[in-house]
């Protein structure tokens, strides 16, 4: 289900994936982590818009009707993804689907579960879109993270191999030559909120 549908022209608009039932953390969302105060998916909606994305589409899954209790998610399409439990490659397609009612001319893709991932990396990722045909991933000491951003015009051809936890894992393989790194190593950290241990990173 998408709600609060917006439209944007040649736009790098922004791509939350926010759905996940965090497993290892105990059956806790991760959307509803608390950083700086605040629910986490709200953070990061925080980051996505300091570093000039515009539209906003938050893809939810775990515990959705809390998280649009919780959090303050004003301004973004919260697009809600029925089959969360089967990986992040769902949330991706369910949010590709979404973006494509509106002209955005790419999307840059950011995990809510990586809040060491600022303003800047995001800023770095998305002044590197050229074209709708752009592909372009941050990268740390050389390799490959996120953010990632995907022009248009690969919109369809990821959500097709989009499947289980892998997301554009796949496509982006295939298609490596095409893709632009762009360094964030000295900007960001590239962590994951996935264990108990992990939330040491949290304020």
């Amino acid at each position: 289900m998408t709600t609060n549908a917006t439209k944007s022209t040649g736009a790098v608009a922004g791509l939350l994936l926010a759905a996940g039932g965090g497993r290892r953390l105990g059956g806790r969302p991760k959307a509803l982590l608390t950083h700086h105060g605040r629910p986490l998916v709200e953070y990061a909606v925080r980051i996505l818009r300091a570093g000039g994305c515009g539209p906003l589409h938050v893809v939810l899954g775990a515990a959705a009707d809390d998280v649009r209790e919780r959090a303050v998610l004003d301004g973004c399409t919260v697009v809600e993804n029925p089959e969360w439990a089967d990986g992040m490659g769902s949330s991706l397609r369910a949010g590709l689907d979404s973006l494509s009612a509106t002209d955005a001319a790419a999307a840059l893709v950011l995990l809510v579960d990586q809040p060491g991932i600022g303003e800047a990396a995001v800023t770095r990722v998305r002044e590197a879109y050229r074209s709708p045909a752009s592909l372009v991933a941050a990268a740390y000491d050389g390799e490959r993270g996120h953010p990632v951003l995907f022009g248009r015009d690969h919109w369809a051809g990821i959500a097709a191999s989009a499947s289980g936890d892998r997301g554009a894992r796949a496509y982006l393989k295939d298609h490596r030559a095409e893709v632009e790194l762009v360094e964030c190593g000295d900007v960001a950290e590239a962590y994951d909120i996935d264990t108990e241990a992990d939330l040491q990173h949290l304020r």
